[in-house]
């Protein structure tokens, strides 16, 4: 008996011993593969260099690009009229409506006794019961309406500018503008520039869409200064999409020159980053430099940009914001 207990105890190390071997062997092996997994990801991980003005350059390989779905696209020369930028708004069409019905209620009231003058001036010349002072009268009535039409002219004329009294449809217009299916905006030119003779035509956004213009008819020339920008205004008239009154809006107005060469740049390849705009521009098969541009020229199939980028140069349209977050990585920064 003495000797099976200890038989009995060997055999039950034994197996501990054994279980204990079984069940380590799938946490090597997982280890072994996850190891694996990990040195397969640091083959193809993104290197992020400076090149030698200071430039940096986010490298990787061909299997990455293709496994990122990275795809660029070369950029397409463009040449654009010369434009000055500026900012306004939409002009409320209320105070105008009122105006516009000032116009017409002084016109009706003068066409009404000016004929009533008329008549008695012709009875008193023909000797026909007609008083001095009937006449008088009716002369005085007819003066006083006269005066009340200039008035309202003149307030037409400090609100639209003298272009507008020379339209024959200024009542359309007006409700045009009241039933919101035209616009009317003020874009002021920047302080201390100012353009030698009237736009060309132009181009308005709202402030929050610049990125989408529409095309806009120079109405004229502001009659009257901005209180707060004190530039040079000009009123447009926005004939379809037209925005809310009081809606700020930047504005495009084409002048006179020579055009503008640059490329156009796919929206698609546009990163926006702590109030700046980039591109990531192919510089090699596996080399891409992050590249400032200004967004000042909106275009229907993107930007138009000068001077910072080239035509036939390769930009990257899908995974520019992967590069950008590898890149802040490896520059020890956190994308936004």
């Amino acid at each position: 008996m003495k000797k099976v207990i200890p038989g009995i105890l060997i055999g039950l190390a034994a197996g501990v011993i054994a279980t204990s071997l079984f069940l380590k062997r799938p946490e090597e092996k997982h280890s072994e593969e996850k190891h694996e997994e990990k040195g397969g990801e640091e083959e193809h991980k993104y290197h992020v260099e400076h090149g030698t003005n200071g430039e940096t350059i986010v490298k990787l390989d061909k299997e990455t690009q293709e496994r990122m779905g990275l795809k660029v696209a070369a950029l397409q020369e463009a040449r654009v009229p010369m434009e000055v930028k500026g900012y306004g708004h939409v002009i409320d069409p209320t105070p105008l409506a009122m105006i516009a019905v000032e116009d017409r209620s002084a016109r009706a009231s003068l066409e009404a006794s000016g004929r009533e003058y008329e008549r008695l001036k012709a009875l008193f010349a023909q000797e026909q019961n007609v008083s001095t002072r009937a006449l008088e009268a009716a002369e005085a009535a007819m003066k006083k309406d006269q005066i009340l039409l200039e008035a309202a002219k003149a307030k037409l004329a400090l609100t639209l500018g003298h272009a507008a009294m020379t339209r024959s449809n200024l009542q359309e217009l007006v409700e045009s503008l009241i039933s919101l299916k035209k616009a009317l905006v003020r874009i002021d030119v920047p302080l201390g520039e100012s353009l030698p003779s009237l736009p060309t035509g132009g181009r308005v956004a709202g402030l929050a869409a610049e990125e989408r213009p529409m095309p806009a008819q120079l109405f004229g020339a502001a009659p009257t200064a901005d209180p707060q920008t004190q530039g040079q205004g000009f009123l447009f008239l926005l004939s379809s999409n037209a925005l809310p009154p009081g809606s700020a809006v930047v504005g495009w107005l084409q002048v006179a020159g020579d055009e503008v060469a640059g490329v156009s740049v796919p929206r698609a390849a546009v990163i926006r980053h702590e109030g700046e705009a980039f591109v990531y521009v192919q510089t090699d098969e596996d080399a891409f430099e992050r590249k400032e541009i200004e967004l000042d020229r909106p275009l229907e199939s993107g930007w138009f940009v000068h001077g910072a980028i080239t035509a036939k140069q390769s930009v990257v349209v899908v995974g520019g914001q992967q590069l950008l977050s590898e890149e802040l990585k490896g520059e020890g920064g956190e994308e936004e």
